[in-house]
């Protein structure tokens, strides 16, 4: 369900989303940026929160035994020999 709202906006903002989008799809341009800064936003709030979470963990008691594990999952999706090793 969409809801109507009134949003008082920079002139210049509005004409160069109307340049883009064109003015019958400016609802729509609005909608996507919006979307994709709350998806921002929500990460951002989420690493904030569990920051050093993982520090002092068993399996990884040093900066490169992490390393080690990015890059073997790395092989994974790259390598597709990584599981027969």
């Amino acid at each position: 369900m969409n809801v109507r709202t009134n949003l008082l906006l920079p002139a210049d903002l509005v004409a160069e989303v109307d340049a883009i989008a064109g003015p019958r799809g400016r609802s729509r341009y609005v909608t996507a940026a919006l979307e994709r800064q709350l998806r921002r936003d929500r990460w951002y709030a989420d690493a904030v929160a569990t920051a050093g979470a993982w520090q002092d963990h068993p399996l990884f008691p040093t900066d490169e035994s992490v390393a080690e594990w990015v890059r073997g999952l790395r092989a994974e999706e790259t390598d597709p020999r990584a599981w027969d090793r």
